[in-house]
């Protein structure tokens, strides 16, 4: 009894402690949204010198929900990438086609604060290897899908830097792509169109400052199963983004994805780009 009313009192002298500034941030939910459209283009008439038309754009949205409470805060971020190249009279490749949803409730705590997230990743549309001939078609919308439920320890003392790490549920979800991405090679006779794994998700963001209008912004997520602790899923998302003025910028975009049910290399993309950003609030 004792114990049960010291723990009472203490609860309620923090929520005193914290009372008396009134942050006028709390209870409210802040949106953000953020467009930006990355087009590079050139185009020949009569040219002497040999070359051919080329057109690509990259179309991204950036849109989140964050509500701030006195013990709890929740966040949701949905990012979505879309591009496409032209070279000449051939068809347009696909560049960019990722959709990811992130959310993420957190306690009280005042070094490190319980969270429990979900996490949503999937292609927007169609993709293919277009290194085959004919080309191949590789992905569709959740073909394949993943899904991860975390619950663990947050760490946040800046704005610069924040971590987490828990215990993880990873749903993998594939139809006509089921060979590729979700079967399991043991079961000879089946092929299995749906992976379940348990095991241990660690996120970390980086927002970094570099000078007055260049912003680095990093996340790196690392996954390993119970049942593989010596084999790691990585993805390092990095983007230097250089602003020249209030709607144009420079991007420099570097992407490596380590999985090895998709791939036993490791799969890097980079990018530079010059594009129009809007903000919408």
């Amino acid at each position: 009894m004792k114990n049960s009313l010291s723990f009472l009192f203490l609860f309620l002298s923090i929520g005193l402690l914290n009372g008396k500034d009134i942050d006028s941030t709390l209870n409210k939910w802040k949106p953000s949204l953020i467009t930006s459209l990355n087009v590079s283009q050139v185009a020949f008439d009569n040219w002497t010198k040999g070359g051919e038309s080329a057109l690509s754009y990259t179309f991204k949205i950036d849109w989140g929900m964050n509500y701030k409470a006195t013990t709890w805060s929740f966040k949701n971020q949905f990012k979505g990438a879309l591009g496409h190249s032209k070279t000449g009279s051939a068809e347009p490749n696909i560049t960019a086609n990722s959709l990811y949803n992130e959310s993420v409730l957190k306690g009280f705590g005042f070094i490190f604060k319980p969270y429990i997230s979900n996490l949503i990743r999937t292609p927007i549309t169609n993709g293919f290897d277009y290194k085959k001939t004919p080309k191949e078609h590789i992905v569709a919308l959740f073909d394949p899908g993943y899904v991860t439920q975390s619950i663990g320890l947050a760490y946040k003392r800046t704005d610069i830097f924040q971590s987490r790490l828990g215990f993880a549920l990873e749903e993998s979800f594939a139809d006509k792509f089921a060979s590729r991405y979700t079967d399991d090679s043991k079961t000879l006779n089946e092929v299995e169109t749906f992976k379940f794994e348990s095991g241990i998700e660690s996120i970390t963001d980086v927002k970094y400052e570099v000078f007055e209008n260049i912003l680095y912004k990093g996340k790196l997520r690392l996954f390993s199963g119970f049942d593989r602790l010596d084999v790691w899923d990585v993805a390092w998302d990095n983007s230097l983004t250089a602003k020249v003025n209030s709607w144009l910028n420079v991007n420099v975009t570097y992407l490596l994805i380590h999985k090895t049910s998709e791939s036993l290399k490791t799969q890097a993309k980079e990018g530079i780009q010059i594009g129009v950003i809007y903000s919408f609030f």
